[in-house]
């Protein structure tokens, strides 16, 4: 079992996480993640799961972040643009700390902190409310820009879903973190081919992702999202990289990661499991299909 480079932290140091390891915690953040919907009776676990180890690998390994100081102006910035899979950020959050973990079973009740989308006044740890999608990189755009500027070395992580990029706004933002060089921005696709309308490729195709992002200037990876160790050994690329460029990730996932019959399978959106259903769910994601 290999392990991976610690990250200094103010507060603490992050023990060494192998692979193996976080291949763990994501299976504990699916599983939270899929008990808050269920106990909610609402949400979209679809996404959420296809995302868990893409953001297992950010908060437990990558992000120099202090859950005792959510604000502490040196920590990396993540934003999750794809606001509605926001359980699974909820799940990291948690269970790193940010906030006591009984506020894990309140999702989306009225004044809890954890919200259908990310609110940053309300829950410790967001660093920019989302939901209306397309927002997000332009967002982190301002982030890292920012930190060019004050000359400032924290870095910026934005989780974008797939189905979002048909929105202009995105685009906009490409260019600009292009143009301004900003080689401190790392945009990660959750590109799982299913959005609430249908496969992505029948409503706006994305023709050749990758070697779109490239043309736009992007040092671009593209790599199994649901594969631990491509994830950490891309990352390790990027933070390796001295090309002075913007980075994007094209993470191929899947749809419902983890439980059968949520794979692939575009109902799972925005739909909560029954009871059934959920025993089903927990007993794969412990097990593994």
């Amino acid at each position: 079992m290999s392990n991976i480079g610690s990250r200094t932290k103010r507060g603490g140091k992050m023990k060494n996480v192998s692979v193996e390891e976080l291949k763990e915690r994501a299976k504990e953040l699916r599983k939270t993640a899929l008990t808050m919907i269920y106990e909610a009776q609402s949400g979209h676990p679809g996404g959420a799961l296809s995302a868990a180890d893409l953001v297992a690998a950010l908060y437990y390994r990558e992000l120099n972040i202090n859950p005792k100081e959510p604000r502490w102006p040196e920590r990396d910035r993540f934003i999750l643009s794809k606001g509605h899979a926001c359980p699974i950020q909820y799940a990291a959050l948690g269970r790193l700390g940010y906030f006591e973990e009984s506020h894990l079973h309140t999702l989306r009740q009225e004044g809890s902190i954890l919200q259908g989308h990310p609110d940053m006044k309300k829950c410790p740890g967001i660093d920019i409310s989302t939901g209306s999608l397309g927002q997000g990189l332009s967002c982190g755009v301002g982030m890292a820009l920012a930190a060019k500027r004050r000359g400032e070395d924290y870095r910026v992580f934005v989780l974008t879903g797939d189905g979002e990029l048909d929105e202009g706004q995105i685009w906009e933002a490409v260019m600009a973190a292009s143009a301004w060089k900003l080689d401190n921005l790392t945009m990660m696709i959750d590109n799982n081919r299913l959005q609430l309308d249908g496969p992505c490729e029948q409503l706006i195709p994305h023709l050749n992702l990758t070697q779109k992002m490239r043309e736009f200037g992007f040092e671009t990876y593209e790599i199994d999202g649901n594969d631990m160790g491509e994830i950490v050994e891309t990352l390790d690329k990027i933070k390796a990289s001295k090309t002075g460029r913007p980075k994007c990730i094209n993470a191929r996932t899947v749809k419902g990661k983890g439980v059968s019959y949520m794979e692939d399978q575009l109902g799972w959106h925005g739909m909560a499991p029954d009871e059934e259903q959920y025993r089903t769910a927990m007993e794969e994601l412990e097990r593994g299909l």
